[in-house]
């Protein structure tokens, strides 16, 4: 290609000139660097002198607050006015030696402090004694002391000490202002002549630009023709590439919509119940149990509409099963947690003696405990606690009647709890859904959970959600028990459940409306007197206007007032009353959330009948 001389001689020119504008513009931007940083110093410096000024009045303030408690002593003898006193008498050290690293870049103001350390020194020395005389009984000789006007002398000393300190702290002040001041007019000039000259330069560089340009405006409209038709390919492409993702999961949901639906909390509790009485009442000829059938029925209903929505995600992954320890493992993983989650969670592990031996994939096993656990510290974003159990677990033929993708039998519990916001009803219910995710865009993909799910499914497994928004989350993993060369445990045989009496009178307190019919229905149903009460306010005033109440049965989480505070301020009332708690909470992590405290009377959700009738019995037998 021919290159027309006096084009070449204007890219020199171009050249050059873009050449001397650089130069130039770093020259002066470091000069306006340098400017920066001593006017940055200065006002640095104002900085500490304001700091010293301020830490002054703060010795002089905590000073004489001891002298005002000592005078209010002195006068009272009321041991009240030591209160502020002692305090100040704490703080002092603390501030003297803040005053101290403040000042020590200043020899006038070191050997200035040293002499007010000595004169707080004697004044404090002062006050101890006229404050012993006056607290052994020697009031007239408290007085006499503070009549030599000693204590006055000492006080009018330490504030003229620091009123020296503060005078040579105002000279600094002034003369760092001023070269401040200096520095920022320097500064201001230095822009402005910056700006001047690449203003200057940039206007030859604009002349030699345009001459330049001309001959590239042909090649621009080009690059923007091609960029315009390039941008229109991307959007379609990503338009075409979200239909398809959408496509997909659409295609995964409608694939795993025949899942099997989990209820939660509550509902299980009510269904359990329901069955158990049905069977009761059939057994004792009386067929009138149309009630119970409808509230499992409103509870199966209302528990389908919240879990409908939990798809299976049926990952048929091959798995590697061998015998598991799963109090091994989770010791094993104490250290990749803490590396995984951040020095702001807390790690406990509560591992049970003698646990049973499970058959899973250990790896996918580890996995799931770690995908759970980095779920838990997300909705801890302040920090928190998380809590891993172990237990062996029995679920009954009532559970599995109302879980009917597991079977009745003895499983391996890992419970990993969390102090984190919890999870509302509606988001509990859709926490196993494949893409769904209440994180922000590009934080999560809304598999992990239901990759947990598919796991423990596949594993001939269960899993439980335990949740209330503000009161942190529970994630209960049942696996089945390795039967090996050991004699195989049989489930306790419970014998005939002992019933109560008519004259104990239980008030049952439970926000969650079917829960509380079904707790109050299966109370009476073993012969106790029932109140029930759906919150603390109405519950304190059915105690106070029926003084015959011998037990209160409270749910924990509960809207407004709490189980345990309404405990606290039912025990404040009626000692002799006896509490149950209830919650679907695992008891670790209930009692070290703070939310109980440790030794209480506790009945984790769902209960049968017969735990139920046990636990009562047992506390009204104390």
């Amino acid at each position: 290609m021919n290159v027309n001389p006096k084009n070449w001689t204007s890219l020199k020119s171009l050249y050059w000139a873009l050449v001397s504008t650089t130069v130039l513009a770093g020259l002066l931007i470091i000069a306006t660097l340098w400017l920066l940083s001593r006017s940055h110093d200065q006002d640095e410096w104002v900085l500490h002198s304001v700091s010293v000024r301020e830490q002054l009045l703060r010795v002089l303030m905590l000073v004489q607050r001891t002298e005002s408690g000592q005078r209010g002593f002195l006068l009272t003898g009321n041991d009240k006015y030591l209160a502020p006193y002692g305090a100040a008498l704490a703080q002092l050290p603390t501030a003297l030696d803040e005053t101290a690293s403040l000042v020590g870049d200043n020899p006038r103001q070191v050997e200035g402090l040293g002499q007010l350390r000595q004169l707080i020194s004697d004044k404090l020395d002062e006050l101890r004694t006229t404050i012993a005389q006056r607290q052994s009984g020697r009031t007239d000789n408290a007085l006499a002391l503070v009549n030599t006007d000693r204590g006055l002398q000492l006080m009018d000393l330490i504030r003229d000490r620091i009123a020296a300190m503060e005078a040579e702290e105002n000279r600094l002040l002034v003369a760092r202002r001023a070269e401040a001041a200096r520095f920022e007019t320097w500064l201001e000039v230095g822009t402005i002549t910056a700006f001047l000259l690449i203003a200057g330069i940039g206007t030859l560089v604009g002349f030699f630009t345009r001459r330049s340009f001309n001959e590239l405006e042909t090649a621009r409209d080009t690059l923007l023709v091609t960029n315009r038709e390039l941008v229109a390919q991307i959007a379609g492409r990503e338009q075409a590439e979200q239909q398809f993702r959408q496509a997909q999961k659409m295609e995964a949901i409608g694939q795993l919509s025949g899942g099997i639906a989990h209820d939660f909390n509550n509902m299980l509790g009510v269904i359990a119940a329901a069955l158990n009485l049905m069977q009761r009442r059939i057994a004792k000829g009386d067929f009138g149990v149309e009630r119970f059938i409808d509230s499992a029925l409103q509870a199966a209903e209302r528990a389908g509409t919240l879990t409908h929505r939990l798809l299976a995600f049926a990952r048929q992954q091959p798995l590697a099963p061998a015998p598991v320890d799963a109090n091994e493992m989770v010791k094993g993983m104490t250290d990749l947690l803490r590396s995984t989650l951040g020095g702001q969670i807390r790690i406990e592990t509560v591992c049970t003696g003698g646990l049973w031996k499970t058959s899973a994939d250990a790896h996918q096993l580890e996995s799931a405990i770690l995908n759970i656990a980095i779920n838990a510290r997300d909705a801890m974003p302040d920090g928190g606690k998380l809590t891993i159990e172990t237990a062996n677990a029995y679920l009954d033929e009532a559970y599995a009647e109302q879980h009917t993708e597991i079977a009745a039998g003895q499983f391996v519990l890992i419970a990993v709890s969390d102090t984190g916001s919890g999870m509302s009803p509606e988001v509990a219910a859709r926490a196993f859904d494949p893409f769904f995710t209440t994180k922000p865009v590009g934080k999560g993909t809304g598999l992990g959970l239901s990759q947990v799910y598919g796991f423990i499914k596949q594993s001939r497994g269960h899993i439980k959600i335990y949740s209330e928004p503000g009161a942190g989350t529970t994630m209960k993993i049942y696996l089945p028990r390795l039967i090996g060369d050991a004699p195989d445990i049989q489930p306790t045989v419970n014998g005939p459940i002992r019933g109560g009496d008519a004259s104990d009178i239980i008030l049952v307190v439970e926000d969650d409306p079917l829960m509380r019919r079904m707790s109050t229905d299966a109370l009476r149903e073993l012969g106790y007197t029932v109140l029930h009460s759906e919150g603390a306010t109405q519950a304190l005033a059915i105690l106070d206007s029926n003084p015959a109440i011998k037990l209160l049965f409270t749910d924990v989480v509960m809207p407004e007032v709490n189980g345990r505070k309404l405990a606290d301020e039912a025990l404040r009332r009626r000692p002799d009353l006896r509490v149950i708690f209830t919650t679907g909470y695992t008891q670790n992590a209930v009692v070290h959330g703070g939310v109980l405290d440790a030794g209480v009377n506790l009945l984790s959700k769902p209960f049968t009948l017969e735990q139920l009738a046990t636990k009562v019995r047992a506390v009204l037998d104390q």
